[in-house]
């Protein structure tokens, strides 16, 4: 009998405890509509010159994708830009891995210039037009270069962080317009000896 009375107040523990996570979980999809998305919908890109299966797979439904990163030594994004026009109040590259900030470069596109941030303006008359693009970080000296068409254009100091990986495409700033792109080619990373 005292068996009893020790397994009863457990199950009907058991059962509370079964019951409120059934009530506390909840499908976060009930009222959307799930879209096609197959193949077609991912444009994998080149950026480092190696071919797409060396850095990209796509296994049992599960997409895996891998890049550099790096937190020592000298490296360089290298890519021609397009920026459209209407694209403004938007970044389109940056080195991720920044302490305090979470990146140690942003380059904005305002109305037609390209800025390190909103300052200083780094080059005008950007828009509609293709432009190479040389970013260098030396992380050990803490120090950044920025090149537009084979012109030096900025040299600072990087923001800290311990790990950093380039980024280029466009993520929306202050004063976005409602359309923003930007178009990349002949993507290259490169890593001084």
């Amino acid at each position: 009998m005292k068996f009893a009375l020790v397994l009863v107040p457990m199950y009907l523990c058991l059962v509370w405890l079964f019951f409120q996570q059934t009530v506390l979980a909840v499908d976060p999809t009930v009222g959307f509509t799930s879209l096609p998305l197959d193949q077609s919908n991912f444009v994998i890109q080149r950026p480092y010159n190696v071919p797409v299966n060396k850095r990209y797979s796509f296994v049992d439904g599960v997409h895996k994708m891998w890049g550099y990163d790096f937190s020592s030594g000298v490296w360089q994004f290298e890519g021609h830009g397009y920026v459209p026009k209407v694209t403004s109040g938007a970044s389109i590259m940056q080195i991720f891995g920044g302490s305090p900030h979470a990146t140690t470069l942003m380059l904005w596109t305002y109305k037609g210039t390209l800025s390190y941030y909103r300052n200083p303006v780094l080059a005008k008359n950007i828009s509609n037009r293709w432009f190479r693009l040389n970013v260098i970080y030396d992380v050990d000296a803490n120090k950044v270069q920025v090149y537009i068409d084979g012109d030096l254009k900025l040299e600072t100091t990087g923001r800290g962080g311990n790990s950093h990986f380039f980024k280029c495409g466009v993520y929306a700033q202050d004063g976005d317009s409602h359309y923003m792109e930007s178009r990349w080619k002949n993507i290259k990373v490169l890593k001084k000896n």
